[in-house]
């Protein structure tokens, strides 16, 4: 039997590769763990989301968001929800206000320079995460 300990990365294109290290460096904290090279060349990297979590960034021009046919989003856990939202909207970028959600976690969205949508998690004591019980979606 498999059991898994936890994410280790989510893959995402990028269609600029120095902009997209600056939005999540710059706007979300997220260092990079180290860079892929190839004929001396950066052509992606690993950015540490804490823990042995990891967002896993390439270079593919061209490339496109879609909703079709693929990951729709992914979540990144903050400590302070609401001072995250303050950070990213002084870094110039489009967040929406934070919600209350139906599994009491409270949760604001933003896109990086490629599209992805990106949600950000503060999770309270009785976040379904942690109690379980089914919860009526409101959306």
């Amino acid at each position: 039997m498999i059991k898994v300990k936890q994410l280790a990365h989510v893959c995402i294109f990028a269609h600029d590769l120095e902009a997209t290290r600056a939005f999540y460096r710059d706007v979300l904290g997220l260092d990079t763990q180290f860079n892929f090279l190839r004929d001396g060349k950066v052509f992606g990297f690993y950015l540490n989301c804490g823990g042995r979590s990891h967002v896993e960034v390439f270079q593919k021009n061209g490339t496109a968001y879609s909703e079709q046919n693929q990951i729709n989003h992914f979540c990144l856990e903050v400590e302070n929800i609401d001072a995250a939202i303050i950070h990213i909207k002084s870094n110039g970028v489009d967040v929406t206000a934070k919600k209350h959600a139906c599994d009491d976690t409270f949760q604001a969205w933003i896109r990086d320079p490629n599209g992805v949508k990106i949600e950000l998690f503060e999770y309270t004591e009785k976040s379904a995460q942690f109690t379980g019980g089914d919860r009526i979606a409101d959306w």
